[in-house]
Protein backbone atom coordinates (compact mmCIF):
# COMPACT_ATOMS: atom_id res chain seq x y z
CA UNK A 1 0.00 0.00 0.00
CA UNK A 2 1.36 3.46 -0.89
CA UNK A 3 1.89 6.13 1.74
CA UNK A 4 -0.92 8.08 0.10
CA UNK A 5 -3.35 5.19 0.37
CA UNK A 6 -2.39 4.59 3.98
CA UNK A 7 -3.43 8.07 4.93
CA UNK A 8 -6.59 7.76 2.87
CA UNK A 9 -9.02 10.63 2.90
CA UNK A 10 -6.82 12.70 5.20
CA UNK A 11 -5.17 14.16 2.10
CA UNK A 12 -7.68 16.26 0.16
CA UNK A 13 -7.06 17.46 -3.36
CA UNK A 14 -5.29 20.76 -3.71
CA UNK A 15 -7.38 23.87 -4.03
CA UNK A 16 -8.03 25.32 -7.46
CA UNK A 17 -6.91 28.69 -8.74
CA UNK A 18 -7.54 30.59 -5.53
CA UNK A 19 -3.81 31.15 -5.09
CA UNK A 20 -2.41 34.63 -5.11
CA UNK A 21 -0.90 35.29 -8.52
CA UNK A 22 2.00 37.64 -8.94
CA UNK A 23 4.18 38.81 -11.77
CA UNK A 24 7.90 38.38 -11.74
CA UNK A 25 10.28 41.28 -11.44
CA UNK A 26 11.16 40.99 -15.13
CA UNK A 27 11.51 44.17 -17.10
CA UNK A 28 9.04 45.07 -19.83
CA UNK A 29 5.23 45.17 -19.81
CA UNK A 30 3.49 42.56 -17.67
CA UNK A 31 1.76 39.67 -19.37
CA UNK A 32 -1.54 38.24 -18.13
CA UNK A 33 -0.90 35.56 -15.52
CA UNK A 34 -2.35 32.17 -16.41
CA UNK A 35 -4.38 30.14 -14.00
CA UNK A 36 -1.99 28.29 -11.71
CA UNK A 37 -3.26 25.75 -9.23
CA UNK A 38 -1.68 26.07 -5.80
CA UNK A 39 -0.52 22.70 -4.50
CA UNK A 40 0.19 23.72 -0.90
CA UNK A 41 -2.94 24.05 1.22
CA UNK A 42 -3.85 24.31 4.89
CA UNK A 43 -4.77 20.61 4.69
CA UNK A 44 -1.16 19.46 4.44
CA UNK A 45 -0.56 16.34 6.54
CA UNK A 46 2.59 15.71 8.60
CA UNK A 47 4.47 12.63 7.40
CA UNK A 48 7.16 12.99 10.09
CA UNK A 49 7.94 15.33 12.97
CA UNK A 50 10.77 16.09 15.38
CA UNK A 51 13.54 16.48 12.79
CA UNK A 52 16.67 18.42 13.79
CA UNK A 53 17.71 21.12 11.29
CA UNK A 54 16.79 18.92 8.30
CA UNK A 55 18.14 19.96 4.90
CA UNK A 56 17.39 17.46 2.13
CA UNK A 57 15.07 14.57 1.24
CA UNK A 58 16.07 11.74 -1.11
CA UNK A 59 14.26 8.49 -1.85
CA UNK A 60 15.74 4.99 -1.84
CA UNK A 61 12.89 3.15 -3.48
CA UNK A 62 9.87 4.19 -1.43
CA UNK A 63 11.96 4.98 1.67
CA UNK A 64 12.73 8.62 2.43
CA UNK A 65 16.19 9.55 3.67
CA UNK A 66 16.74 12.95 5.29
CA UNK A 67 19.94 14.83 6.17
CA UNK A 68 20.18 16.64 9.50
CA UNK A 69 22.63 19.49 9.04
CA UNK A 70 24.05 20.10 12.48
CA UNK A 71 24.44 16.51 13.71
CA UNK A 72 25.67 15.06 10.42
CA UNK A 73 22.98 12.40 10.71
CA UNK A 74 21.12 10.58 7.94
CA UNK A 75 17.70 9.34 9.07
CA UNK A 76 15.08 7.22 7.38
CA UNK A 77 11.36 7.86 7.63
CA UNK A 78 9.20 4.81 8.34
CA UNK A 79 5.77 4.25 6.85
CA UNK A 80 4.36 5.08 10.28
CA UNK A 81 6.23 8.40 10.37
CA UNK A 82 8.89 7.09 12.71
CA UNK A 83 12.37 8.59 12.42
CA UNK A 84 15.30 6.16 12.61
CA UNK A 85 19.00 6.99 12.54
CA UNK A 86 20.80 5.33 9.64
CA UNK A 87 24.27 6.78 10.23
CA UNK A 88 26.24 9.75 11.48
CA UNK A 89 28.72 10.68 8.75
CA UNK A 90 32.34 10.96 9.81
CA UNK A 91 34.15 14.26 9.56
CA UNK A 92 31.15 16.54 9.17
CA UNK A 93 31.85 19.96 10.64
CA UNK A 94 28.70 21.96 11.31
CA UNK A 95 28.68 25.69 11.81
CA UNK A 96 26.61 28.53 10.41
CA UNK A 97 25.11 27.24 7.16
CA UNK A 98 27.60 24.37 6.90
CA UNK A 99 27.21 20.74 7.89
CA UNK A 100 25.45 17.80 6.24
CA UNK A 101 23.47 19.31 3.36
CA UNK A 102 22.26 17.72 0.13
CA UNK A 103 21.47 14.03 -0.44
CA UNK A 104 20.89 12.04 -3.63
CA UNK A 105 20.36 8.34 -4.30
CA UNK A 106 21.67 6.64 -7.43
CA UNK A 107 22.27 2.99 -8.34
CA UNK A 108 22.22 1.79 -4.75
CA UNK A 109 24.44 4.55 -3.36
CA UNK A 110 23.65 7.47 -1.09
CA UNK A 111 25.50 10.62 -2.18
CA UNK A 112 26.01 13.34 0.41
CA UNK A 113 27.32 16.93 0.31
CA UNK A 114 28.91 17.97 3.58
CA UNK A 115 31.25 20.47 5.17
CA UNK A 116 34.52 19.13 6.58
CA UNK A 117 37.66 20.72 8.03
CA UNK A 118 39.21 21.00 4.56
CA UNK A 119 36.11 22.40 2.85
CA UNK A 120 32.91 21.12 1.33
CA UNK A 121 32.91 17.70 -0.30
CA UNK A 122 30.72 15.09 -1.93
CA UNK A 123 31.03 11.44 -0.94
CA UNK A 124 28.98 8.33 -1.53
CA UNK A 125 28.09 5.30 0.56
CA UNK A 126 26.66 1.99 -0.54
CA UNK A 127 23.16 1.56 0.85
CA UNK A 128 22.85 -1.75 2.66
CA UNK A 129 20.02 -3.56 4.36
CA UNK A 130 16.29 -3.10 3.98
CA UNK A 131 13.82 -0.39 4.98
CA UNK A 132 13.70 -0.16 8.73
CA UNK A 133 17.28 -1.41 9.03
CA UNK A 134 19.20 0.53 6.39
CA UNK A 135 22.88 1.16 6.95
CA UNK A 136 25.73 2.74 4.99
CA UNK A 137 28.95 1.30 3.63
CA UNK A 138 32.30 3.12 3.87
CA UNK A 139 32.66 6.59 2.40
CA UNK A 140 33.97 6.90 -1.17
CA UNK A 141 35.17 10.39 -2.18
CA UNK A 142 33.50 11.90 -5.24
CA UNK A 143 34.42 15.61 -5.11
CA UNK A 144 36.58 17.60 -2.72
CA UNK A 145 38.26 20.99 -2.50
CA UNK A 146 35.03 22.98 -2.61
CA UNK A 147 35.58 26.16 -0.53
CA UNK A 148 33.47 26.41 2.62
CA UNK A 149 32.56 29.20 5.02
CA UNK A 150 29.96 29.93 7.71
CA UNK A 151 27.67 31.10 4.87
CA UNK A 152 27.13 30.47 1.14
CA UNK A 153 27.94 26.77 0.92
CA UNK A 154 25.40 25.85 -1.76
CA UNK A 155 24.91 22.16 -1.13
CA UNK A 156 22.17 20.77 -3.38
CA UNK A 157 23.03 17.64 -5.33
CA UNK A 158 20.92 15.78 -7.89
CA UNK A 159 21.26 13.35 -10.76
CA UNK A 160 20.09 14.71 -14.08
CA UNK A 161 18.28 12.88 -16.86
CA UNK A 162 21.72 12.35 -18.44
CA UNK A 163 22.80 10.23 -15.45
CA UNK A 164 25.39 12.80 -14.33
CA UNK A 165 25.64 14.26 -10.82
CA UNK A 166 25.03 18.01 -10.55
CA UNK A 167 26.28 19.94 -7.51
CA UNK A 168 25.54 23.52 -6.45
CA UNK A 169 28.29 25.41 -4.65
CA UNK A 170 28.21 28.84 -3.03
CA UNK A 171 30.86 31.53 -3.21
CA UNK A 172 31.83 30.82 0.43
CA UNK A 173 31.57 34.51 1.24
CA UNK A 174 33.98 35.70 -1.48
CA UNK A 175 32.17 36.73 -4.65
CA UNK A 176 35.40 36.81 -6.67
CA UNK A 177 35.47 33.02 -6.58
CA UNK A 178 32.23 32.85 -8.55
CA UNK A 179 33.92 34.39 -11.60
CA UNK A 180 37.13 32.37 -11.27
CA UNK A 181 36.87 29.31 -13.54
CA UNK A 182 39.65 27.62 -11.55
CA UNK A 183 37.65 27.75 -8.30
CA UNK A 184 34.90 25.25 -7.48
CA UNK A 185 33.02 27.92 -5.49
CA UNK A 186 30.04 29.83 -6.88
CA UNK A 187 29.37 27.19 -9.49
CA UNK A 188 27.15 24.40 -10.65
CA UNK A 189 29.36 21.34 -11.10
CA UNK A 190 28.74 18.25 -13.23
CA UNK A 191 30.52 14.92 -12.79
CA UNK A 192 30.02 11.25 -13.52
CA UNK A 193 28.62 9.07 -10.75
CA UNK A 194 32.19 8.09 -9.78
CA UNK A 195 33.38 11.72 -9.68
CA UNK A 196 35.26 11.78 -12.98
CA UNK A 197 34.73 14.70 -15.35
CA UNK A 198 32.45 14.06 -18.34
CA UNK A 199 34.13 14.52 -21.70
CA UNK A 200 31.37 16.87 -22.88
CA UNK A 201 31.59 19.36 -19.99
CA UNK A 202 31.83 22.95 -21.28
CA UNK A 203 35.33 23.51 -19.80
CA UNK A 204 37.54 20.57 -20.80
CA UNK A 205 38.84 18.62 -17.83
CA UNK A 206 36.86 20.71 -15.34
CA UNK A 207 33.74 19.78 -13.36
CA UNK A 208 32.47 23.37 -13.79
CA UNK A 209 29.17 23.41 -15.70
CA UNK A 210 28.15 27.04 -15.05
CA UNK A 211 29.64 29.92 -13.08
CA UNK A 212 28.79 33.30 -11.59
CA UNK A 213 26.53 31.95 -8.83
CA UNK A 214 26.27 33.41 -5.33
CA UNK A 215 24.54 30.64 -3.36
CA UNK A 216 22.41 28.27 -5.45
CA UNK A 217 20.43 25.69 -3.47
CA UNK A 218 17.92 24.17 -5.87
CA UNK A 219 18.17 21.91 -8.94
CA UNK A 220 15.35 20.46 -11.05
CA UNK A 221 14.71 19.38 -14.62
CA UNK A 222 11.63 19.85 -16.79
CA UNK A 223 10.38 16.96 -18.89
CA UNK A 224 12.22 18.37 -21.93
CA UNK A 225 15.54 18.34 -20.06
CA UNK A 226 15.67 22.05 -19.20
CA UNK A 227 17.73 22.55 -16.02
CA UNK A 228 16.50 25.08 -13.45
CA UNK A 229 18.40 26.40 -10.44
CA UNK A 230 17.25 28.61 -7.56
CA UNK A 231 19.72 31.10 -6.12
CA UNK A 232 20.02 33.39 -3.11
CA UNK A 233 20.85 36.98 -4.00
CA UNK A 234 22.37 39.48 -1.62
CA UNK A 235 20.16 42.47 -0.84
CA UNK A 236 18.21 43.05 -4.02
CA UNK A 237 17.10 39.95 -5.95
CA UNK A 238 16.82 36.21 -5.45
CA UNK A 239 16.73 34.30 -8.71
CA UNK A 240 15.31 31.46 -10.76
CA UNK A 241 17.71 30.56 -13.55
CA UNK A 242 17.60 28.34 -16.61
CA UNK A 243 21.07 26.81 -16.59
CA UNK A 244 22.97 26.27 -19.84
CA UNK A 245 26.40 24.67 -20.23
CA UNK A 246 29.14 27.24 -19.76
CA UNK A 247 26.70 29.99 -18.80
CA UNK A 248 27.90 32.88 -16.62
CA UNK A 249 25.15 34.06 -14.25
CA UNK A 250 26.85 37.27 -13.27
CA UNK A 251 27.62 37.25 -9.55
CA UNK A 252 29.18 39.45 -8.17
CA UNK A 253 29.18 41.73 -11.21
CA UNK A 254 25.38 41.73 -11.42
CA UNK A 255 22.47 40.66 -9.23
CA UNK A 256 19.15 39.84 -10.84
CA UNK A 257 18.13 40.94 -14.32
CA UNK A 258 20.84 43.23 -15.70
CA UNK A 259 20.64 42.81 -19.49
CA UNK A 260 24.43 42.95 -19.58
CA UNK A 261 26.46 41.29 -22.31
CA UNK A 262 28.24 38.14 -21.23
CA UNK A 263 25.84 37.24 -18.43
CA UNK A 264 22.71 35.09 -18.40
CA UNK A 265 19.73 36.81 -16.77
CA UNK A 266 17.32 34.96 -14.45
CA UNK A 267 13.86 34.13 -15.76
CA UNK A 268 12.34 35.36 -12.50
CA UNK A 269 13.60 37.45 -9.60
CA UNK A 270 12.10 38.19 -6.19
CA UNK A 271 12.87 40.40 -3.20
CA UNK A 272 14.77 38.31 -0.62
CA UNK A 273 12.16 39.06 2.05
CA UNK A 274 9.61 37.19 -0.09
CA UNK A 275 11.86 34.36 -1.14
CA UNK A 276 15.27 32.92 -0.10
CA UNK A 277 14.64 29.98 -2.46
CA UNK A 278 16.13 26.61 -1.56
CA UNK A 279 14.95 23.19 -2.83
CA UNK A 280 12.95 22.94 -6.06
CA UNK A 281 11.19 20.21 -8.03
CA UNK A 282 9.00 19.86 -11.11
CA UNK A 283 5.57 18.26 -10.95
CA UNK A 284 2.89 18.19 -13.65
CA UNK A 285 4.44 21.01 -15.63
CA UNK A 286 4.98 23.27 -12.61
CA UNK A 287 8.20 24.21 -10.89
CA UNK A 288 7.76 24.20 -7.10
CA UNK A 289 10.15 26.30 -5.03
CA UNK A 290 10.57 26.06 -1.25
CA UNK A 291 11.35 29.43 0.34
CA UNK A 292 13.03 30.04 3.70
CA UNK A 293 12.74 33.70 4.63
CA UNK A 294 9.62 34.05 2.48
CA UNK A 295 7.97 31.08 4.26
CA UNK A 296 5.99 30.05 1.20
CA UNK A 297 5.83 27.62 -1.68
CA UNK A 298 6.11 29.30 -5.06
CA UNK A 299 4.89 27.70 -8.29
CA UNK A 300 6.08 28.62 -11.77
CA UNK A 301 4.52 27.10 -14.90
CA UNK A 302 7.29 25.60 -17.02
CA UNK A 303 5.54 26.84 -20.15
CA UNK A 304 5.16 30.41 -18.81
CA UNK A 305 8.25 31.31 -16.82
CA UNK A 306 7.16 34.92 -16.35
CA UNK A 307 4.31 34.16 -13.95
CA UNK A 308 3.94 32.43 -10.61
CA UNK A 309 1.63 31.63 -7.71
CA UNK A 310 2.23 31.48 -3.97
CA UNK A 311 0.65 29.38 -1.26
CA UNK A 312 1.07 28.52 2.41
CA UNK A 313 2.53 31.93 3.24
CA UNK A 314 3.71 31.88 6.86
CA UNK A 315 1.63 28.82 7.63
CA UNK A 316 4.45 26.44 8.45
CA UNK A 317 7.46 28.72 8.72
CA UNK A 318 10.66 28.26 6.76
CA UNK A 319 10.62 25.76 3.89
CA UNK A 320 13.93 24.11 2.93
CA UNK A 321 13.12 21.40 0.41
CA UNK A 322 10.31 20.13 -1.80
CA UNK A 323 10.31 16.77 -3.60
CA UNK A 324 7.92 14.44 -5.36
CA UNK A 325 7.50 11.14 -3.52
CA UNK A 326 7.36 7.86 -5.47
CA UNK A 327 3.57 7.72 -5.07
CA UNK A 328 3.16 11.21 -6.57
CA UNK A 329 2.61 13.18 -3.38
CA UNK A 330 4.48 16.44 -2.90
CA UNK A 331 6.63 16.39 0.25
CA UNK A 332 7.70 19.70 1.79
CA UNK A 333 10.44 19.99 4.42
CA UNK A 334 10.20 22.74 7.05
CA UNK A 335 13.36 24.29 8.49
CA UNK A 336 12.48 26.19 11.65
CA UNK A 337 15.15 24.56 13.85
CA UNK A 338 18.10 25.79 11.75
CA UNK A 339 18.88 28.72 14.05
CA UNK A 340 17.05 31.31 11.98
CA UNK A 341 13.46 30.20 12.40
CA UNK A 342 10.94 30.14 15.22
CA UNK A 343 10.32 26.48 16.05
CA UNK A 344 6.75 25.38 16.62
CA UNK A 345 5.53 22.29 18.41
CA UNK A 346 6.59 19.25 16.38
CA UNK A 347 9.15 21.10 14.25
CA UNK A 348 10.77 20.29 12.05
CA UNK A 349 8.35 18.39 9.83
CA UNK A 350 7.82 16.74 6.49
CA UNK A 351 4.43 17.77 5.12
CA UNK A 352 2.58 15.95 2.34
CA UNK A 353 -0.06 17.18 -0.09
CA UNK A 354 -1.63 15.75 -3.20
CA UNK A 355 -0.66 17.45 -6.47
CA UNK A 356 -3.32 18.26 -9.06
Amino acid sequence: MSASAARGAALPAAVAAAATLLLSGCTGPPTPAPEVTAVFTSEAVAVAEGLDAPWSIAFHGSTALVSERDTGTVVEIGTDGGVREVAVLDGVVAGGEGGLLGLAVHDGYLYAYATADEGNRVERHELRGTPGSLRLGPAEPILSGIPSAPTHNGGRIAFGPDGRLYVTTGDAGDGRRAQDPQSLAGKILRVEADGTVPSDNPFPGSPVYSLGHRNPQGLAWADDGTLFASEFGQNTWDELNVVVPGGNYGWPEVEGIAEKDGFVDPVQQWAPADASPSGITVVQGRLLIANLRGERLREVPVDDLGSSAESGIGRHGRLRDVVVAPDGEVWILTNNTDGRGSPREGDDRILAVEAE
